[in-house]
């Protein structure tokens, strides 16, 4: 909505155009209209947004997205077995449903009857097929069983060797978990080198410097989160 004086001021043109649209405006009406604008330009000005502000927004996004960045590896390094069966072992399974890639949980109930077997019961049976080859392609090292209505899984005891299979996956989820962060980082710290001209090159260098020290944090609680897990698989 138009502030009251501005639409005063056009509708005072609008007012003069219909009486005489050749006729020129009165000078006083164009230096009031004129004065209005100038001001209410001016308060736009006045009201835009402080550069300082906007660089601590993009600093508190980036932190909010390397934050959901930690909780996706955590969620990842869960999935990875390192005692009894566990219904979360098979997150990371993705179906070709129909041809597009989708999580198996979201087809499929997975529960644990004992501590050795998973049970897929599938909502939509025409799918089993896909479902099976999904958890043939997986790295679960389990091979299902399809009996035309559920598919089970035996869950077989780690072998040292595949212990040291799983900790290597543990790895490769955290160093993806860093490329994350770090993409994070590039983008923030972009955005703030595109507002130097108006932040000033202490200030900027002061937002980029709190980018730096976030990732440092966050890549820190990755490596803590893979260890601990490295951990967990390796103890017998």
């Amino acid at each position: 909505m138009l502030p009251q004086t501005l639409l005063l001021a056009t509708l005072a043109f609008t007012a003069a155009l219909r009486i005489a649209p050749t006729a020129p405006l009165p000078t006083a009406a164009y230096g009031w209209a004129a004065q209005s604008c100038a001001r209410h330009a001016a308060v736009r000005l006045t009201d835009a947004e402080d550069p300082g502000e906007a660089a601590k927004e993009v600093v508190k996004e980036a932190e909010a997205k390397m934050k959901k960045s930690i909780a996706s590896v955590q969620e990842s390094l869960s999935t990875l077995r390192v005692g009894r069966a566990s219904p979360t072992l098979l997150d990371r399974v993705q179906v070709n449903y129909y041809d597009t890639p989708t999580p198996l949980n979201q087809l499929a109930s997975v529960t644990a009857p004992t501590a050795s077997q998973l049970v897929v019961d599938v909502y939509d049976k025409s799918c089993l097929g896909d479902v099976e080859k999904a958890l043939f392609e997986s790295d679960l090292g389990m091979t299902p069983s399809n009996d035309g209505k559920v598919i089970r899984l035996n869950v077989p005891q780690l072998t040292t060797e595949r212990r040291k299979e799983l900790t290597k996956t543990a790895k490769t989820l955290g160093e993806e978990g860093k490329v994350a962060l770090r993409n994070i980082r590039k983008g923030a710290i972009d955005k703030i080198k595109k507002m130097k001209k108006t932040l000033g090159e202490d200030s900027a260098k002061d937002f980029e410097d709190s980018v730096q020290k976030a990732i440092k944090r966050y890549e820190g609680e990755v490596n803590e989160a893979v260890g601990q897990r490295e951990e967990e698989i390796m103890t017998v």
